[in-house]
């Protein structure tokens, strides 16, 4: 929520119109402020090379311009005209990029403060865009430093309009001079004026706070008709029309007037044609007949076609562009509930089903559970959110939102490898070497020394494993149960393969639980399950269940093993507990729990079966099993209360090693109730 906060950039704050001299008479400026508290530190102005008002700049220099501020050009329009052309050759990015040169020049004109009637210079600067806001800022140095560093850059005045708060114990000399006072918090100084431009009354806001201070500037701004409260969003339109391949067609075609008409729905869906060449043409500057070309324009019989929507056969033109992949993405878990249906989007009946209201949890419908990277959170999530509203406003879907809960899962880590240059080469073709002198390992590629640094899997760093070699090596389970078992789900994790082995075993001895590996046929027994297996099943169900809900499935894995170990060392496995272990497994490790359970007799999929429900008479730890040590070797294990007296532990475990000890007294026990008890021997 917090990062999409962020990307909208809902921001509450001022528009405030300034007017502005020019040759062609009285213009009109509007810019918009977050703090419009500051106007009175305003000290100039800047507008983007894309503005209206640089077409009305002056023929020649005002009087007294510094040189420093006309870049050296004999006139505004030479300037102007200059700086346009510089900025069209930037990208948006580079404009705005913090740590890039704030460059700028003047235009000849100034513009009026509503406030003070100061005349304020109005530069042009790349670093504002047209396309956010109103393409124009008033500048307060004394409070953000972009500001600041382009007034000290341009000899322009400082103006501060806020003090720290007493108690922050900050002084505002330690900014004066040096670097703005940025902050929302403080009290409003050098706010005051005997008589305003817009209606000759006083203003002044000395000695209020932030909030309270904008508040009355807004009531000011709107009772004087130059300005309002205004809300603004950060937020840029969708690009929606791609030039690829890959991506949905439109359902549009256009005529030969160019007028645009919507396919009926008896013509959809429209499918990709084949293409000669799939990659997209730019515009060649060498060539200048050539123009920019989509991937679909290559197959001339399927742009160009006859059809009748109504007024007769005529010649019609499909659109060459496809959809991003974010259309489908958007709605694709909708799509998923009935992928064959060809009348509906989805069928209202199938809808309510899977994702409609109160399901037996009083909610709204959507999905329940959206797992995902936090790298989706303000891309395709909050087109989805978009979407969603669209579909529910339409009356297609019962729920304004699409989603209930969001987890997001930590990211793969791996180790990279680079050559000398820098460069990364591929980690599966890496040999580990002899250790070197700081007796750290090294590393070759095809002979050469590489460096190993850790970091996450991606295709940039040539670490990724790829999944098929995987399965082909230890089975998809093993690959998913060893993904489920590498640590918390929300954190990121290292891989080791080495480490997969562990989760095959686990599965082969499963498996060896039900089936003989000799003969093939299922083992269990049918003889109801012992009081210490009754206990560890139930207890596993409950905790298992807890562990699954709370998405931890590593912590659910390890008590499966230990259920699994159990198991093994009986003489027979009962098919009472074997069972629940398989349906618990089956999330994580599907293909060896269904092919088990078809083993154990059931001719339907375990996809059907209930997840087990654990007794309560056998839930809970009646004993727990301490662990007695001599010099760290593990020597009698004791079933003992885990709320037992630590001196009543110790005189158990000193007995039940006596013969160990030769009758002599140890020379100091450490007990650590309920678990371990450690002993040091006499000499």
């Amino acid at each position: 929520n917090l990062m999409q906060r962020n990307w909208t950039g809902e921001a509450h704050g001022a528009s405030v119109h300034f007017p502005v001299e020019t040759p062609s008479g009285d213009q009109e400026m509007e810019i918009y402020a977050t703090r419009p508290d500051t106007l009175f530190g305003t000290t100039f102005a800047v507008v983007s090379p894309e503005h209206h008002l640089l077409a009305c700049v002056p023929a020649a220099w005002p009087a007294n311009t510094p040189e420093s501020w006309t870049g050296g050009y004999a006139t505004p329009k030479e300037a102007v005209t200059a700086y346009r052309r510089a900025a069209e050759a930037k990208t948006a990015k580079d404009r705005v990029d913090e740590a890039g040169e704030k460059t700028g020049l003047f235009t000849g004109l100034y513009a009026i403060n509503p406030i003070t009637g100061a005349k304020l210079p109005l530069f042009t600067a790349d670093y504002v865009l047209m396309d956010y806001g109103t393409g124009a800022i008033m500048a307060v140095p004394g409070g953000d430093q972009r500001d600041y560093d382009f007034a000290v850059k341009y000899g322009l005045p400082v103006i501060y309009t806020v003090q720290p708060l007493p108690e922050s114990g900050d002084d505002l000399s330690d900014y004066e001079g040096k670097a703005p006072f940025v902050s929302h918090d403080g009290i409003v100084i050098n706010s005051s004026v005997d008589a305003t431009r817009a209606d000759g009354q006083p203003l002044s806001i000395d000695g209020l706070r932030v909030d309270d201070a904008i508040a009355k500037v807004n009531a000011w701004l709107e009772q004087a008709g130059v300005g309002k409260g205004t809300v603004s969003y950060r937020l840029r339109d969708w690009l929606f029309s791609r030039q690829r391949y890959w991506g949905e067609p439109f359902p549009i075609v256009y005529d030969e007037d160019g007028v645009a008409h919507l396919l009926p729905d008896e013509q959809l869906p429209i499918n990709l044609p084949d293409v000669p060449d799939y990659s997209p043409k730019t515009f060649d500057p060498e060539d200048a007949e050539s123009n920019p070309e989509a991937p679909l324009s290559r197959n001339e019989e399927w742009v160009k076609v006859t059809m009748d929507l109504g007024e007769g056969p005529k010649t019609y033109y499909r659109d060459t562009n496809t959809m991003p992949n974010w259309a489908g993405s958007c709605w694709y878990y909708m799509r998923y509930l009935d992928p064959t249906d060809t009348e509906h989007m989805v069928e209202k009946d199938e809808y309510d089903y899977w994702m409609g209201p109160d399901r037996g949890n009083g909610r709204s419908g959507g999905v329940d559970l959206y797992v995902g990277g936090v790298e989706h959170a303000v891309l395709h999530l909050l087109y989805a959110r978009f979407w969603h509203k669209v579909l529910f406003d339409l009356g297609y879907v019962d729920s304004a939102e699409p989603f209930h809960k969001l987890f997001n899962q930590g990211m793969i880590q791996a180790y990279a490898y680079t050559d000398d240059r820098g460069q990364y080469v591929p980690a599966a073709e890496v040999e580990e070497g002899p250790a070197g002198a700081d007796g750290e390992p090294t590393f070759t590629w095809n002979g050469q020394h590489v460096n190993r640094e850790f970091g996450k899997m991606g295709k940039s760093l040539k670490n990724i494993i790829t999944p098929d070699d995987m399965y082909e090596n230890y089975g998809a389970d093993t690959f998913r149960l060893y993904e489920m078992s590498m640590g918390p789900l929300a954190e990121s994790r290292p891989w080791n393969t080495r480490n997969v082995v562990g989760g095959m075993r686990f599965l082969q001895r499963l498996w060896r639980n039900v089936v003989d590996e000799t003969t093939g046929e299922v083992r269990v027994s049918e003889d109801e399950p012992d009081l210490k297996t009754l206990k560890l099943l139930n207890n596993t169900i409950a905790d298992v269940t807890v562990e699954m809900e709370g998405m931890r499935p590593n912590t659910a894995i390890a008590k499966l093993i230990v259920l699994n170990n159990h198991l093994t060392s009986l003489d027979a496995v009962p098919r009472a507990a074997v069972e629940p272990l398989i349906l618990m497994l089956a999330p994580i490790a599907p293909h060896i729990c269904e092919e088990l359970w078809n083993r154990l007799g059931h001719a339907a999929s375990l996809a059907h079966e209930s997840w087990p429900v654990a007794d309560e008479r056998y839930v809970g730890q009646d004993t727990i099993t301490a662990v007695v040590q001599i010099k760290g070797k593990v020597r009698a294990k004791l079933e003992v209360s885990p709320d037992i007296d630590p001196a009543e532990l110790e005189r158990m475990a000193l007995e039940a090693v006596a013969d160990r000890l030769g009758g002599k007294t140890p020379r100091k026990v450490i007990v650590k109730a309920p678990k371990i008890v450690s002993i040091v021997p006499a000499e």
